[in-house]
């Protein structure tokens, strides 16, 4: 297999992610996550340790809403060996016809990845995923803090300027 052929596999699995998530598909996270993936997502840096938790998380989540939409874009992947480091923008739509103030809620963030080859293909070890921006309605996602957006967020220099982007290491050699 050739770098080009590991880094077509990871953007690959990457987009599988989104379409998960859209179509309610949570065994194919299966594909994408390492039994043991650290996620952390949000302001508050919500995290789950494990596949099982994440995957219950975001369907117990998901399935509150009446639509949604996940669009990634902007690959970028570094290869060393049999580990990877993955970075990406994200965009999504929420849609919650019941939530006061208005029924959709749109978001657009960050997704900065670690990534290991097994026996199945290459799987997500860590996931860290920062909102960069948003509108709509934040009522949409509902009470629960590790999906609420953050009305000071941080952008995606003051995260590098902080040494917080693995890939970026990655792709300075850091």
């Amino acid at each position: 297999m050739t770098v080009n052929d590991d880094k077509a596999e990871i953007i690959e699995i990457m987009n599988l992610y989104a379409f998960a998530l859209d179509a309610h598909a949570w065994d194919l996270f299966d594909k994408v996550f390492a039994k043991d993936v650290v996620a952390v997502f949000g302001p508050a840096g919500a995290g789950w340790d494990g596949l099982d938790a994440f995957k219950a998380s975001f369907a117990e989540f998901h399935d509150r809403l009446d639509s949604h939409q996940h669009t990634m874009m902007g690959h970028l992947v570094e290869v060393d060996g049999d580990t990877a480091r993955a970075f990406a923008y994200g965009n999504w739509l929420l849609i919650r016809n019941a939530a006061v103030g208005g029924t959709s809620w749109t978001g657009t963030g960050w997704y900065d990845d670690e990534l290991v080859r097994t026996d199945e293909g290459w799987r997500i070890t860590k996931r860290v995923c920062r909102l960069q921006g948003w509108s709509g309605n934040p009522n949409v996602p509902e009470q629960h803090n590790e999906h609420n957006p953050d009305m000071n967020v941080k952008i995606l220099s003051d995260f590098a300027s902080a040494g917080d982007i693995g890939y970026l290491k990655a792709v300075q050699g850091a």
